[in-house]
């Protein structure tokens, strides 16, 4: 039984702009003020995308926050650009899909494994207004159906 590692930080904004289509986990090149920031929890993927460079990806706009207890000779910069690690057929797969068919690549969460911090990333396709739009109503009417049912069950007991 494979379980689903625990994420660190997760980007739901993506699930809400985006129709996500394929998954992948890539390694993150951090340093060691950010694993020690990202262990306190103080990392943001809402802004963050991936970008395609010569053959390599780039994390753009995960914001890890620096801890005040960070080294007096390191200068942390809180948006720095990182570097996904992946293989070199599976990096031109995803090329190929992302310049040819109009996807995007987006992060979607950042977990441990195996001790190292992975990063899932998803190619989407961006939803349209309306799209959106029945997004929200969905999520709306499995609210409120939860609060019937809550509702029908207490109701029942009295």
């Amino acid at each position: 039984m494979s379980t689903a590692p625990a994420p660190i930080a997760e980007n739901r904004r993506a699930r809400f702009d985006y129709h996500l289509e394929e998954f992948y986990e890539a390694g993150v090149v951090l340093e060691g003020w950010e694993i020690k920031a990202i262990r306190a929890g103080q990392v943001q993927l809402t802004d963050g995308y991936v970008l395609v460079k010569d053959g390599e990806l780039f994390l753009i706009g995960c914001r890890i926050n620096a801890l005040r207890s960070a080294s007096t000779h390191v200068h942390p910069e809180a948006d720095r650009t990182k570097k996904l690690l992946m293989h070199k057929d599976e990096i031109k797969r995803l090329v190929g899909k992302v310049e040819q068919k109009g996807f995007t690549l987006v992060p979607v969460n950042l977990h441990y494994k195996g001790g190292r911090v992975k990063a899932d990333i998803a190619l989407a396709k961006g939803k349209a207004q309306h799209d959106k739009r029945e997004t929200e109503k969905k999520k709306d009417w499995e609210r409120e159906k939860g609060r019937l049912m809550r509702h029908k069950v207490s109701s029942a007991k009295e």
